[in-house]
């Protein structure tokens, strides 16, 4: 639907959202089906192959049925990962890690999503928060941290992180850092959405960072007592 009484109409696939302090306008994808084809559009470029489409949904469906981020992560480490080239690096960030995740993870139906949720004077990067009328299946909760590590800021090239080890990527001191920075901001997030959604929550908080577009490292930040 245009906005005639705005100097900046849209035709339906945006919609006006708010003003920044300095009255830039903000726009926001005005609903879920809209939402949901953009999700659809993302997918089909980067993965234009339905078995491997189906491959990485069914890695979604191991976590938010079993809280194991490892199939999810190594699926986009294998397929995902491989779209990319080197000129890509120069738009690569949180936000496109977190668009790869979201393009896999976007299950509407069964979940609540919420990209960039005002919690704790922060913003949660990613939470799928189970539908109120869905509570009755044992889907989790989850709530994701994203992070992301140039190779030159690890001092790396392509073909050395691809051969690193899991426990040799973790070992980075760059690496460490940036789990140990998403673990705190989890934490955080996790007490306010217990807050917000009560004891029937069944959350599951992971710090995800990428070195490049080459590896993968996640990190579940428990509860604290």
């Amino acid at each position: 639907m245009m906005v005639t009484s705005s100097p900046y109409p849209t035709l339906g696939i945006l919609t006006l959202d708010t003003e920044t302090p300095l009255g830039e306008i903000r726009f926001k994808i005005p609903n879920l089906v809209v939402r949901r084809l953009y999700i659809e559009q993302i997918q089909s470029m980067l993965l234009p192959d339905d078995q491997e489409q189906m491959a990485g949904l069914q890695a979604a469906k191991e976590l938010y049925a079993t809280g194991d981020m490892q199939p999810l992560c190594e699926f986009i480490e294998r397929r995902y990962f491989k779209v990319f080239d080197n000129r890509d690096y120069r738009w690569a960030g949180e936000f496109t890690l977190k668009t790869i995740f979201l393009t896999l993870l976007f299950q509407d139906t069964f979940y609540l999503i919420d990209s960039e949720m005002d919690l704790a004077r922060g913003y949660a990067d990613l939470t799928l928060i189970v539908r109120p009328e869905r509570r009755q299946y044992p889907l989790l909760d989850i709530a994701l941290e994203f992070k992301y590590i140039s190779l030159a800021e690890a001092g790396l090239d392509g073909e050395t992180a691809r051969h690193l080890s899991h426990e040799e990527l973790r070992d980075l001191p760059v690496m460490r850092d940036k789990l140990a920075e998403a673990r705190s901001q989890l934490q955080r997030y996790r007490d306010a959405l217990t807050e917000r959604y009560g004891d029937t929550l069944r959350l599951r908080a992971y710090a995800v960072v990428a070195l490049g577009f080459e590896r993968l490292v996640w990190d579940v930040a428990e509860a604290e007592p």
